[in-house]
């Protein structure tokens, strides 16, 4: 366990596909306890003892990964399930979307984002080559929560159903604007809400 609060609000598990220790920062003030588990681990041990299940960032093409996806298939519906970056993309699929190679992949800090529910925009960090395939998250039953502005490709979703909250961007960045750190405490309040 990395973090362990006398009287923790929540028990998360991060599941390491490469996570950055900017996320785990940003985690630490909540009063959650925070445990870390390697990404080739099973559904059971990521959920053992959690209240949370978060999905990091890491690199690649999440289509290689389908023993991953197989196993975060075992927790969606039953744990709170949230996801960055490839988290993201892992999650799509378990959820049965899809995802492909974008043209030009999203790159730096200054990545335009419009959260579909506020209409705000948010300037977010991104790093990746890879997104999920709108039709076929819809087809999902998830809701997208957020839209890239540069190429309306799909940013967050939410499926309420099967308690899975997921963004494609960095809200733990700092290279600039901050506006993206409201998506770890709304993590938090979405696992606590769907318990």
């Amino acid at each position: 366990t990395l973090v362990e609060p006398e009287s923790p609000t929540l028990r998360i598990t991060v599941v390491d596909g490469g996570v950055k220790r900017s996320i785990l920062r940003l985690l630490e003030p909540t009063g959650a306890a925070v445990r870390v588990v390697p990404i080739t681990a099973t559904a059971a041990e990521w959920a053992e003892g959690a209240d949370m299940v978060l999905f990091s960032n890491g690199p690649g093409d999440p289509a290689a990964l389908p023993g991953v996806v197989d196993e975060i298939r075992q927790l969606v519906g039953k744990l709170p399930c949230t996801g960055i970056c490839l988290g993201h993309q892992l999650l799509a699929l378990a959820l049965g979307a899809s995802t492909y190679k974008l043209v030009f992949g999203h790159r730096g800090g200054n990545q335009p984002v419009r959260d579909e529910r506020t209409g705000e925009v948010l300037i977010t960090s991104q790093n990746h080559g890879f997104a999920v395939d709108r039709a076929s998250l819809l087809a999902t039953g998830a809701e997208v929560t957020h839209t890239h502005l540069n190429d309306q490709t799909v940013s967050g979703f939410v499926h309420a159903d099967k308690r899975v909250y997921a963004v494609q961007f960095h809200p733990e960045a700092g290279p600039g604007p901050h506006d993206a750190h409201v998506l770890l405490p709304q993590f938090l309040r979405f696992a606590r809400e769907s318990a």
